[in-house]
């Protein structure tokens, strides 16, 4: 099956979605843990988000594991049929 750009972009995209969610909550502190706040806010907002930094390893992890999964795509290793099998389909 020929892999196209846009099929490689959509791909990436996703890996690199799912992979900003994991890391999202790693290092961040609370108003409620940090013992203080803005009136009027949600104690659980973080204070520091860290925002650049975590979508700077974002990208760096997603490109490895979307690397790591064309690299095993193309050695036919993960096909279509394989994943299948380990479905129970």
């Amino acid at each position: 099956m020929a892999t196209t750009i846009s099929w490689m972009i959509a791909i990436y995209f996703i890996v690199w979605w799912v992979t900003l969610f994991v890391t999202l909550p790693f290092g961040v502190r609370s108003q409620h843990e940090d013992g203080g706040g803005v009136p009027g806010s949600d104690p659980g907002a973080p204070v520091v988000p860290h925002m650049r930094r975590k979508l700077m390893w974002t990208t760096i992890i997603s490109v490895v594991i979307y690397g790591l999964g064309a690299w095993a795509y193309r050695a036919g290793w993960l096909t279509v049929e394989r994943l299948a099998g380990l479905m129970g389909f």
